[in-house]
């Protein structure tokens, strides 16, 4: 007996029996998951076939478009409804999940309202980022196209193989959220008013489907339980000023769902306003969802899916068991870990690579950058066939200089070809950097994955040398075919009078006892905030200084808009001040002396003042060994100050091109 058998039982939605308690919840894939015609692409096909070899009871590809009437939306992709082609590779899409046992439920959306530029609402509301733009407003005639045309698409999906359908979606204040919150739905129509009128939409939605595809085809709604909105593009971090959605409400509208027929509920929080409750980054704890979810959970009778920092199997396995959630709903994580479920149920928890809830490779590359979706950690992730691991070209004799992340990711790949490889690292251990980041209280996950890269170079036999910083000779003597270069960064250190007097990033993590009570940070990047943070978390009087005109912003290594997001308001809440655009200009025994932008000096007082002005390369090696006369390359660090991503990203595609 396992404490994570409770995971592999089988449910039932309606009458379709789920396998087990893991589903791959809904995410916008990107421009890898459609063809030409507006198919699914065999990218996206063969990146939800991983997942359910990988044994995922359940998948919910994301959102759907219907409507080609009123605001036919191309950012979602093709239309179900007149796009043939789009169904026959549904088809193909829902034959190739099914092969594995593995049931599939096509999520279909309403449309998107205030969250972009053009699209209306239920009422007008300030477009989500842009206040000075209102979102057009819907007629009685264009709602009742809507649910005509999502009605229409659970047809069509149910035609195509489909297990059933989800209503996308009351949450993230999407635009049936709109509908079903007060703060944005002011019609004074029979779509408005009272929390039941406000559900209307939702509830003539499930009706006309039951009525079209039959009682026994299983319908859902994403819901989320609490906004965390305090007013249009503003967040509440406690939720004590609420003007969205309270939980209360949230349970109401639960049992409202299912009073109007809905057989699941696929619950989290948040709106794009507080975005970093809708994708929580790694500053919201692991599980933080559960006792939200439970309340649902009491006063309904239909299946619960728990979606939002959800990878803690422990947790998951434990609300499973108490009958607080039926299922673990996995977004990022099924990104980074497409074998996360087989991994838990045969009690292999260690060899799960996790996702780190920074962001980066999912959210950032969707949402703010246009990219296809992919994963920090996971560089193959939804590009398998675009960026799978190439077979090895013959014996090769790989040498990496380095044990960090980016040391670790190419000897890990390098292995994974077939090739010997021998990893030489200065100090004692492996992580490098990251064994400072998975310091802080708040990222366990990344002291989780350097464990599971030291765990998987072990598996893979590749050879490590620690407290050994090779020389040319050494090198020679390993007759490599091939060398990658991760040797890291030091700190910066520029000529600013009594820096020395400062302590480090790296020793002010490693060392926080070093710290007094009142602490200046000079570096408002993404190290220095989270320092701010874990010191503040700590009862401490701290203080940032940034050069730049706002913090986490600087070039490639700026934060996701949630993280930051989250950042800013974590400040707020615990008294973190913040100066901006204010430049130091000298440490001294009591403080700092910095500059403002118009030139005025002030002087900061301080107990301890940390240095976070970044990192800067390693002497280059790359010019020194030339005369070995072998392929070399530099990744991560080596090449500039890098993310976790940029530092996985570079060591794996240099790693697979040998």
């Amino acid at each position: 007996m396992s404490k994570y058998d409770v995971l592999a039982q089988p449910y039932k939605i309606c009458n379709v029996e789920i396998k087990n308690r893991f589903t791959v919840i809904p995410m916008t894939m990107g421009g890898l998951s459609y063809d030409e015609e507006g198919g699914f692409s065999d990218n996206l096909i063969n990146y939800f076939e991983l997942r359910a070899k990988g044994g995922f009871g359940l998948i919910i590809p994301g959102a759907a478009a219907t409507d080609y009437h009123v605001d036919p939306y191309s950012a979602l992709g093709p239309n179900v409804n007149t796009n043939k082609h789009w169904q026959e590779r549904a088809k193909v899409l829902t034959e190739t999940v099914h092969k594995h046992g593995t049931k599939i439920f096509c999520q279909l959306t309403m449309g998107l309202g205030r969250n972009y530029p053009g699209l209306p609402g239920p009422s007008e509301n300030p477009v989500w980022r842009n206040p000075n733009e209102k979102c057009p407003v819907l007629t009685r005639e264009q709602i009742k196209q809507k649910i005509a045309d999502m009605i229409e698409g659970a047809v069509v999906a149910k035609e195509c193989g489909y297990d059933g359908v989800e209503m996308h979606a009351m949450h993230w204040g999407y635009l049936l959220d709109q509908f079903g919150m007060a703060f944005f739905n002011r019609r004074d129509d029979e779509y408005g008013g009272s929390l039941e009128n406000r559900l209307r939409a939702a509830k003539e939605l499930v009706e006309g489907i039951h009525e079209k595809c039959g009682r026994d085809f299983p319908v859902g709604m994403r819901l989320g339980l609490k906004t965390y909105i305090k007013d249009f593009d503003k967040a509440t971090l406690t939720g004590e000023e609420e003007v969205g959605r309270t939980l209360e409400e949230g349970v109401e509208i639960a049992k409202l769902l299912e009073s109007y027929g809905y057989d699941f509920l696929d619950v989290d929080t948040g709106t794009y306003d507080a975005f970093y409750y809708a994708c929580p980054p790694m500053y919201n704890p692991q599980g933080f969802m559960i006792p939200l979810a439970a309340k649902a959970k009491a006063v309904t009778n239909i299946p619960i899916i728990a979606g939002g920092r959800m990878q803690d199997y422990d947790l998951a396995a434990e609300a499973v068991e108490k009958g607080e959630i039926d299922a673990v709903g996995l977004g990022r994580p099924s990104l980074a870990d497409p074998d996360y479920p087989n991994k838990v149920m045969a009690g292999e928890v260690e060899k799960i690579r996790p996702c780190i809830g920074c962001n980066m490779g999912c959210f950032r590359r969707c949402v703010e950058t246009g990219e296809p979706v992919s994963c920090a950690v996971n560089p193959q992730a939804a590009r398998e066939l675009v960026m799978g691991l190439k077979p090895g070209n013959g014996e090769k004799k790989v040498v990496v200089v380095g044990g960090g992340i980016a040391g670790m990711e190419a000897a890990r790949t390098s292995a994974l070809r077939g090739y010997k490889v021998t990893l030489f690292e200065k100090s004692d251990h492996l992580g490098g950097h990251v064994v400072e980041a998975g310091a802080h209280s708040f990222k366990s996950e990344i002291a989780k994955l350097n464990k599971w890269y030291q765990n998987e170079l072990k598996e893979l036999g590749v050879d490590v040398k620690l407290n050994h910083e090779p020389c040319i000779n050494c090198i020679k003597k390993q007759e490599p075919d091939a060398i990658i270069l991760a040797t890291g960064t030091d700190v910066s250190m520029p000529l600013i009078p009594g820096l020395d007097k400062a302590i480090t990033s790296l020793d002010a993590i490693d060392h926080p006892e070093k710290l007094g009570n009142k602490v200046v940070i000079v570096g408002g990047g993404l190290v220095g905030c989270e320092i701010a943070l874990d010191e503040a978390n700590h009862g401490k009087d701290v203080t940032v200084i940034e050069a730049l005109d706002d913090i986490m912003a600087a070039g490639g290594a700026s934060a996701p808009y949630p993280n930051k997001q989250m950042i800013c308001d974590l400040f707020e809440n615990k008294g973190v001040k913040v100066y901006t655009s204010t430049k130091l200009v000298e440490v001294t025994d009591s403080g700092i002396v910095a500059e403002k932008a118009d030139g005025t000096r002030v002087n900061f007082e301080a107990d301890s003042v940390v240095s976070a002005l970044g990192f800067r390369p390693t002497p280059n090696l790359k010019e020194e060994w030339s005369e070995l006369g072998v392929p070399m390359c530099e990744v991560g660090d080596a090449t500039g100050a890098a993310t976790i991503m940029k530092a996985i990203w570079e060591a794996y595609e240099a790693a697979n091109n040998i």
